[in-house]
């Protein structure tokens, strides 16, 4: 039966890996097997110790200092819950008028590039995302969402997401 600890501990590496968007078996692709899907999953679930080396590692893997995944660190709380998920519909995107949705397009440009991710359909962005695009835009992130909306390039439920996050960080 995995301790309290250990399940904490779990806890905290499955919302990190969460956080990233990584699925278990995403943990073993992005790994290149370095990590296998049942190893994490049972980490996760406190079913198995995890030596301070292979957590060390598995920090690094993740890219979060080691403070962050062991129990009672406050700043981990926060990876607790995943980031609303702001998704733009590039097909969309592609049909509108260049002069208004121009630094759109190039911003998205600019986040395939430095994923190599170019599915073409759909390209997930960040909070941190809207406020600089609000920026450019010369609009509140609120604003903006709605125009984005309006436009069909936006998910409808980023509404609310933005809302909140503008509320916590007022």
């Amino acid at each position: 039966m995995p301790s309290e600890y250990a399940k904490t501990l779990g806890g905290k590496l499955r919302a990190i890996r969460q956080q990233q968007g990584l699925s278990l078996h995403g943990v073993e692709e992005k790994s290149k097997g370095r990590w296998k899907a049942v190893v994490v999953g049972s980490y996760e679930r406190g079913d198995r110790a995890v030596t301070v080396q292979k957590l060390a590692e598995l920090a690094d893997f993740y890219g979060v200092p080691i403070r962050e995944l062991l129990p009672g660190s406050a700043s981990a709380a926060a990876a607790a819950a995943a980031p609303p998920r702001l998704i733009l519909d590039l097909e969309a995107l592609q049909h509108l008028d260049a002069s208004e949705a121009g630094p759109l397009t190039r911003y998205a440009a600019t986040i395939q590039a430095q994923r190599g991710d170019y599915n073409g359909k759909v390209l997930s962005i960040r909070q941190d995302d809207m406020r600089t695009l609000a920026v450019i835009y010369d609009e509140s992130p609120t604003t903006l969402t709605e125009r984005f909306i309006s436009w069909g390039v936006l998910n409808p439920e980023a509404k609310g997401d933005v809302e909140v996050e503008e509320t916590a960080g007022a």
